[in-house]
């Protein structure tokens, strides 16, 4: 493959400021905004970061044998999920700013080297003293999905923007939800440990392809590592529209985690499936992957504000189902199908939206929104486990009912009071939500609404 010539079209002069800097304050782009992505580029893209974040959810169809093989209980055989989404909170936080510093592509080569060797370390642990730390680090390791993603931002120009984050953001969805199949499919096959040494390898294939495939590219900063970190919480309080933003995702990946930390061991303890058919389940999902590309297009139309509104709804209305669920497969795949849609529809208009505000920070506007994502999602997993324990299938529902009420009166909220933090313009600089832009395409009418 070309790196720079077939796949993407790389190289152009760096995008300056009238002030003669490239790319925002502290900055100097080698990639550009606006590069045009060929396909195969985004399939790819979109691959890479299905496999890299993968690695966080082979677990959960897996908890019950996982507990019975290390002789854990419920509420700590859970923790491998909750574990493996702090480290990558963690991860988000520490590692993604040097997206905004290094360049990429070596970044993200070593970080797919890394997480092969964690991979194995999980697999050969003997017991939850070795098993939670390794899932730990791999959590932090597969940041690397969040590292491609802003990538694939910043090489497509601004009129497809919104659709090739939805692309790859559809491959990542659809990561998420294959995992857990590929994972309940090779345990019955061997045994649980096969799916992480099976992990371990695709990790090291992918580090060989993405190394001959990606195009070079580097924000070439001015600010030193403390420095970018210290700014990526400034930008949290400098920027309305990503605080609003990041309540949503937390609300929404909260009530995501609920239901699938708590599933299995509901198919396992009260339908007596086993890991594959839990797996399997996985798929119901997939609508959900699909609405990734259609959210992306919401955004780039400026229709954000209803998307958003949909997908909440959606969110709230599905434990009504999942709730009746707990007696019926027919209506637990129903509310697996609409939770689905409107927590990767909402996700994926989140990030449309932020991306739309600093194009010099990207991989910081992505740290402080996923570490805000994966925060909910650990809380709701640890929380739900113990809830599954202690008050079994209903409780769950009512936690996770809880959570999507939540996002959706927040909407609702923002609806009544008028609230409408100033939409993002992509401009050479990267105009912060509320000013004034120099020059630029405005986001469009409404797309930072609620």
């Amino acid at each position: 493959m070309d790196p720079g010539g077939t796949l993407a079209q790389v190289g152009s002069p760096p995008v300056t400021d009238p002030s003669g800097r490239a790319g925002g304050a502290g900055h100097t782009r080698i990639t550009p905004d606006g590069a045009q992505l060929s396909r195969p580029l985004v399939v790819l893209m979109a691959a890479a970061t299905g496999l890299a974040v993968a690695n966080n959810y082979y677990a959960q169809p897996l908890l019950p044998v996982i507990g019975k093989a290390l002789h854990l209980s419920p509420g700590t055989a859970g923790l491998i999920v909750t574990v493996a989404q702090a480290g990558y909170a963690l991860g988000l936080l520490v590692l993604l700013p040097l997206g905004d510093l290094v360049e990429r592509r070596s970044l993200v080569v070593v970080l797919c080297a890394s997480t092969a060797v964690a991979l194995v370390v999980l697999a050969a642990a003997p017991s939850a003293a070795v098993l939670l730390p390794a899932a730990s680090a791999v959590g932090a390791l597969s940041v690397l999905a969040q590292i491609l993603v802003p990538l694939s931002a910043s090489l497509a120009s601004d009129e497809e923007r919104g659709r090739v984050v939805g692309a790859v953001m559809g491959g990542l969805l659809m990561g998420i939800l294959l995992a857990r199949t590929v994972a309940g499919l090779l345990a019955e096959t061997g045994t649980w440990r096969t799916v992480y040494f099976a992990a371990a390898a695709a990790m090291v294939v992918q580090a060989v392809v993405l190394c001959r495939a990606l195009p070079t590219s580097r924000e070439r900063s001015e600010l030193s590592y403390w420095r970018l970190l210290a700014s990526t919480g400034s930008l949290l309080c400098e920027e309305p529209l990503l605080r609003l933003r990041t309540a949503y995702g937390f609300l929404s990946f909260g009530t995501f985690s609920v239901l699938w930390t708590s599933l299995a061991f509901l198919l396992a303890d009260r339908f007596h499936e086993q890991p594959a058919t839990i797996g399997a389940f996985g798929l119901a999902g997939a609508a959900g992957a699909l609405t990734a590309m259609l959210a992306g297009r919401f955004s780039d139309r400026g229709w954000a504000r209803w998307s958003t509104g949909g997908a909440t709804g959606l969110l709230a209305l599905s434990w009504l189902a999942l709730w009746a669920g707990g007696r019926s497969l027919v209506w637990l795949v129903v509310g697996i199908v609409v939770l689905d849609i409107g927590a990767q529809g909402l996700h994926i208009t989140n990030q449309s939206e932020i991306y739309r505000l600093r194009p010099e920070a990207r991989s910081r506007l992505t740290a402080a929104y996923m570490v805000v994502f994966f925060a909910g999602g650990g809380i709701g997993s640890a929380v739900s486990s113990w809830i599954y324990g202690s008050a079994s299938w209903g409780g769950v529902c009512i936690l996770g009912a809880s959570i999507a009420g939540a996002a959706f009166l927040l909407w609702v909220a923002t609806q009544l009071l008028g609230y409408r933090p100033a939409a993002g313009v992509v401009t050479d600089r990267g105009t912060s939500s509320g000013s004034s832009p120099r020059s630029g395409r405005s986001a469009g009418p409404g797309s930072a609404a609620g």
